[in-house]
């Protein structure tokens, strides 16, 4: 785990299994710590998931009066997006790296073909398997919608997830291809990752990545956390949404 001893000018978080249980709304607790520190330093939330996840999990319960929603940045499909709020309804979209349709459709079939041939493809699930994001394609083996309980008892290891990442990387070697939640496994362009998000984040807001720290539960090597920390911006590891509150806490008493 990176850490530093400067105040940081800028929080970031993963969502889902760092801020909130997978695809379920972020609890009372940590959305009151979320905004008492945006009331000091901006705050980047950024996820696999679609902007849709962020506006059903994190925003509802997030109060963003007071000055709050011009220091909060939002990047969804892992940093392969960057929106930023004009109105409580309007979220004006700084970029957004969309992936060509035959590349979508190519990963697509790739991850369908080998998820089979390792036994790893499931006929019941909760929605479907393979979602296109547009900037990025993510595989749930048992669907978006399904339950904690079915999520954490797929791939507690995360051994399903990691064969299916090797299996996928030599053969969209031109894509990164990385870990997500629970059950899942993203991809994105090459080289746009959170740590491309990290860094478009720290262009257009002028603080240095050493001034920032990124708080996450996806921080080893397969995780799609770990671009973040081998990009050498100073990490906080939580092993669940559970520790969060207490880091953030941490933090704003350094601030």
């Amino acid at each position: 785990m990176s850490t530093t001893s400067r105040a940081p000018r800028l929080v970031a978080f993963d969502l889902d299994d760092t801020l909130a249980p997978s695809k379920s709304p972020v609890p009372e607790a940590i959305a009151a710590a979320l905004a008492d520190l945006l009331d000091r330093v901006p705050v980047c939330v950024i996820s696999g998931g679609r902007f849709s996840q962020f506006r059903s999990q994190l925003l509802p319960g997030l109060d963003l009066g007071q000055g709050r929603a011009e220091r909060l940045h939002l990047m969804p499909t892992c940093g392969t997006r960057y929106l930023r709020m004009v109105s409580e309804e309007d979220w004006r979209e700084i970029y957004a790296r969309d992936l060509s349709p035959e590349t979508r459709a190519r990963a697509s079939a790739a991850i369908e073909r080998e998820a089979r041939r390792l036994g790893l493809w499931e006929d019941t699930t909760w929605g479907p398997a393979i979602e296109d994001r547009g900037s990025q394609i993510t595989y749930s083996a048992l669907g978006q919608q399904a339950p904690l309980e079915a999520k954490a008892t797929w791939d507690p290891d995360g051994t399903k997830k990691t064969r299916l990442r090797d299996a996928l990387a030599p053969i969209l070697s031109d894509l990164e291809v990385r870990s997500g939640g629970s059950t899942s496994v993203d991809i994105t362009a090459r080289g746009v990752d959170k740590a491309y998000g990290m860094r478009e984040l720290a262009a257009h807001t002028g603080i240095d990545l050493n001034d920032m720290v990124f708080v996450g539960d996806r921080l080893d090597p397969a995780g799609n956390d770990y671009p973040v920390k081998a990009l050498g911006v100073p990490c906080r590891a939580v092993s669940g949404w559970e520790e969060t509150e207490g880091v953030i806490r941490e933090i704003i008493a350094s601030l």
